[in-house]
Formats: C-alpha cells, structure tokens, sequence
C-alpha cells in the first residue's frame, strides 16, 4: 500500500465517527502503535515550534522510515501519533512528497487552533527532514 492510500483509508476510516470532536478523542488509541518511552525523550528529540513539548524519533529500518513520538499534552499525543502513525513504514521519497490531507480530509482543521496547526507543521518538517537525512545516508 502506498503512503497516498494509507492516507486515504486513515481518512476514510476515521470519517466513519461523524461529530469532529468524537473523531479527535479517537487519536488516542493511535498513541500505543507508536510511543516513545519516557526514557528515550530527550531535549534532541524536542520538536521546535510545539507550544506543547513534542518528542520525535526517527528510525531507518529495512529502507523504510519508522517513527515513535510522544507530547505531553493529551490532545497533541493523539494528534502527533496520527501523523507518526501515518508517515511510519513509508519508503524516504513517500514521506518527503505526500503532504498529510489528513487534517483538512477529517475536519481538523476547523477546531485545531492555529497554533496546534503550525506546532503539527513543525513535527511535519521534523519527519521530512529525517527522511531526506536518510536519503542521504543509504544512498537511495
């Protein structure tokens, strides 16, 4: 399955729970598939731009990228292990050109305040960014 239809069935899915808000308290079960453990957050994992302290990791594995994270904000966990959730076990290239249509695709976009929208740009940024590293570093 390609990142573009991983994206579409998340939305589809997800799309299921009519009221936005029951559709946002769903998140958190997205929080297990891909916790960071208290141990492993450290301040080089800190995502810049996050109002709420954001913790990213990414793993090159089998040329494909994987990510774990962690907020300590409850409603930034569900919504940045979404995003994780998302992008994690895609080929570099994949996480580097497909945007997430999820926030606009559900509705989130209409009752995430702007500044939850940037600090969920920067930990965008945050995955692209290790994905284009790791580009680099296998030669792919």
């Amino acid at each position: 399955m390609t990142l573009q239809e991983k994206q579409a069935e998340l939305i589809e899915d997800l799309n299921l729970i009519e009221n936005v808000q029951e559709r946002l308290a769903v998140l958190n079960s997205y929080i297990p598939r891909v916790a960071l453990p208290e141990a492993e957050r450290s301040d080089a994992l800190l995502v810049p731009g996050c109002v709420s302290r954001v913790w990213v990791l990414g793993e090159f594995r089998e040329g494909r990228c994987h990510f774990r994270c962690a907020a300590d904000s409850p409603m930034v966990a569900g919504l940045v292990a979404l995003l994780c959730h998302l992008y994690t076990d895609s080929e570099p290239a994949e996480v580097i050109a497909v945007e997430p249509e999820i926030w606009a695709g559900c509705m989130f976009h209409k009752v995430l305040s702007p500044t939850r929208m940037n600090g969920l740009a920067a930990v965008r940024t945050r995955l692209r960014e290790f994905a284009e590293a790791s580009i680099g570093s296998t030669g792919a």
